[in-house]
């Protein structure tokens, strides 16, 4: 497989993590997020890890205020990104939920040599409202690739790592 990056996308719930590890069986995966470095202050600062809507809407909430102050999600990826094309790996998987943040990334990408194809994961177990743009507005996103995952477990990952062979 020639290196592929992959903006991931889909609502919570929708697999997309277990997706990525299903696909580090078959091949060396980077599985990043925008929101890293934005859990990684927050923790710094007293968010225990929950999951909950008050904890998502103050991560996607915090994760704006940093996107508008210093571009720290997109920079992060980025430099993400530089690893990936300079080591062995063959597929990065970046998680980015708001469509504008997805766009600046790709653009940003393509400087320094990738070439991004999106990704949005759907599944009908997943169709929650959780009160907040970055998880509310998924589907608002023109994506180049579109996979439904709604097979069993035991099967979504040949499924799967099909899939990804079709985008490459």
């Amino acid at each position: 497989m020639k290196k592929l990056a992959i903006v991931i996308n889909g609502s919570g719930g929708a697999g997309k993590d277990t997706l990525c590890d299903m696909a580090a069986k078959h091949f060396k995966v980077i599985n990043v997020s925008t929101i890293d470095p934005i859990k990684r202050i927050a923790r710094e600062n007293g968010w225990n890890g929950e999951k909950d809507l008050k904890s998502r809407k103050f991560l996607a909430d915090l994760k704006q205020l940093f996107a508008e102050y210093n571009d720290l999600p997109t920079r992060y990826v980025v430099e993400k990104c530089k690893e990936f094309l300079s080591d062995d790996s063959e597929l990065f998987f970046v998680h980015i939920r708001e469509g504008e943040q997805i766009a600046h990334f790709i653009d940003e990408a393509k400087k320094v040599g990738a070439e991004p194809k999106t990704l949005l994961v759907r599944s009908k177990r997943c169709e929650a409202v959780y009160g907040n743009a970055s998880d509310d507005d998924v589907a608002n996103y023109n994506y180049d690739y579109y996979y439904d995952n709604d097979l069993p477990l035991d099967e979504a990952e040949n499924d799967f790592v099909s899939f990804l062979g079709k985008i490459t």
